[in-house]
């Protein structure tokens, strides 16, 4: 299960080209599920997120998907995810976050999460969109920090509209290139690992400090 999930990262070009030969136009309901599930659950913070964007603008500049459509379904999922995140943090939240026999939330996340708000604020709705992990459990905790709805929606449209635009068209724009193309596996690991980055460092950060 663990080796197929692996293989399914690394070689995203490979099975996102399989689904679209396969599903056609379907192709667009499952990337905005795999998006809409990325950020709208925090139990489901391991689906693909910025490399799926990227993967799915490269497709997208061969012709095999439109590029419109991708930006409005993908933002389209991205905003409602968030929102479903913010309204769990929001009703069931305190209990859940005060509560030691949740095994499926992952205290050090939350933790992680809770800190960069500490130093960033509301603005962490549209920073977290760029960092894995992150982005899952931000929402959630401002539900649970009871965050003014409408301020959390603005910052949940704009971060949401400005990571989709940027990773799909990144990929539209420059995944075609002959480099990029022959090495896309390693271009993948490379937004995977660049994008992990930041949230890494502020965790050593914060470890060295205690």
């Amino acid at each position: 299960m663990t080796g197929h999930f692996i293989d399914f990262f690394i070689h995203l070009d490979v099975h996102l080209g399989a689904m679209i030969r396969h599903y056609g136009a379907w192709t667009y309901l499952a990337l905005s599920l795999i998006i809409f599930c990325e950020t709208g659950f925090v139990v489901t913070p391991f689906l693909p997120g910025d490399s799926l964007l990227f993967a799915a603008g490269a497709f997208a500049a061969k012709g095999a998907l439109d590029i419109r459509s991708l930006l409005f379904f993908l933002s389209a999922a991205a905003v409602a995810g968030n929102v479903v995140n913010y309204q769990i943090g929001y009703f069931a939240g305190p209990r859940v976050f005060h509560s030691d026999r949740v095994r499926l939330l992952n205290r050090r996340h939350l933790e992680e999460t809770h800190r960069f708000y500490e130093k960033w604020g509301p603005i962490t709705i549209v920073l977290a969109r760029f960092m894995p992990i992150i982005r899952t459990f931000a929402p959630f905790l401002a539900g649970v920090g009871r965050m003014a709805y409408w301020k959390f929606s603005l910052y949940n449209a704009v971060g949401s509209v400005a990571w989709v635009s940027v990773l799909t068209l990144g990929g539209y724009f420059f995944g075609n290139i002959p480099g990029v193309r022959k090495n896309f596996s390693l271009v993948v690991l490379a937004i995977i690992v660049i994008s992990l980055l930041p949230p890494a460092i502020a965790f050593f950060r914060a470890r060295a400090r205690k």
